[in-house]
């Protein structure tokens, strides 16, 4: 399924985003300093999961963690900014978005767990990753735990957490992505190319939504990530949520209030969805995962499962990245397809 390619004209925008835009792109002084800052910038505040962070001046050794959050960085042209990205090698193909010579550009630091040792041998200035992207109590991998050793940190908008337990998600997913582009624009000084991303990304989606199944139209859609005895799955307020209903569909787990978590299969059953999305990353292939699906015998007359109904969209589609809203036009025609 095409649904890593863009539309010329949006690619065209996304490249004028990234050097056309913002503050100057020249250096006198190497790797580190570019995009030049105006001098009466700073200090910058920006609101990050309910905190208000002041930034001096713009981050230098910036280390990503998680594919989505390093294409955030990579959208916005700010791979100079960089030390480096910690992530798998199983997350996609990685060469034919935009912003592909980002990782060209920037050192792969690690595809193991990112950690305090690794963001300091990197020296790194600011951690950008999240609750369960990378931040993790368990591990003593946190935000607090980097202030401490003086690394800042900006945390992944859709991995916020809502003040019940660890559940995770303040803001619609698509808001979230949105946030987080103007927010780094700010911080980095580079607030033009923001707003044309965030421009770009919201008339792709109105594009896919426009042609979108509508009303009792709409078929029910359930997002599989992972899991045999329980499915792991997106509530309201992971990507899969806004890129389900906004291409058409009606998201049968929209009333859990939380990004990621785990449900049962009686609930998924009693849904009944008319549509499956396979979450594909991992050792897990999406061919196994849809073997399953098939094999199931609790999901045999689920209509998704009867119809044949299932697709597929890579890890990065469905967490918060810059290819969001391009999984919203993919997935737009898979339910248009399957409509007609």
């Amino acid at each position: 399924m095409p649904h890593l390619a863009r539309p010329a004209a949006l690619a065209l925008v996304l490249a004028l985003a990234v050097t056309g835009c913002g503050a100057d792109v020249s250096s006198e002084e190497g790797k580190g300093d570019t995009p030049r800052a105006s001098d009466d910038h700073y200090p910058v505040t920006v609101e990050n999961c309910g905190e208000k962070k002041t930034f001096e001046r713009a981050p230098r050794r910036v280390v990503t963690n998680d594919v989505g959050i390093t294409e955030i960085m990579f959208a916005l042209g700010l791979e100079d900014h960089m030390a480096g990205y910690v992530m798998p090698d199983d997350k996609g193909d990685l060469t034919t978005v935009p912003w592909r010579d980002g990782y060209r550009k920037t050192e792969w630091l690690s595809k193991e767990r990112i950690n305090k040792e690794l963001v300091l041998d990197a020296r790194a200035d600011l951690v950008f990753a999240g609750w369960n992207y990378g931040f993790n109590e368990g591990e003593g991998f946190t935000p607090a735990e980097l202030r401490r050793v003086g690394i800042d940190s900006y945390l992944l908008s859709e991995s916020c957490r809502n003040g019940q337990g660890k559940a995770r998600g303040v803001m619609a997913p698509l808001d979230a992505l949105y946030t987080d582009l103007r927010n780094l624009g700010k911080v980095f000084d580079v607030e033009d190319r923001a707003e044309t991303l965030v421009g770009a990304f919201r008339e792709q989606v109105a594009e896919a939504r426009a042609k979108a199944p509508k009303g009792a139209d709409r078929p029910r859609v359930f997002l599989y990530d992972s899991g045999e005895d329980k499915p792991f799955t997106s509530g309201a307020f992971a990507g899969p949520h806004d890129i389900i209903t906004k291409a058409g569909g009606d998201h049968i787990m929209k009333d859990l209030e939380d990004s990621w978590t785990t449900v049962g299969w009686e609930t998924v059953v009693a849904r009944d969805p008319e549509v499956i999305v396979i979450n594909d990353y991992g050792d897990t292939t999406a061919e196994q995962k849809r073997r399953f699906l098939k094999s199931h015998k609790p999901l045999a007359n689920v209509s998704a499962v009867k119809n044949d109904r299932i697709v597929v969209l890579d890890y990065v589609d469905l967490v918060e990245s810059p290819r969001n809203p391009a999984a919203v036009s993919s997935l737009a025609a898979d339910l248009r397809r399957f409509g007609s």
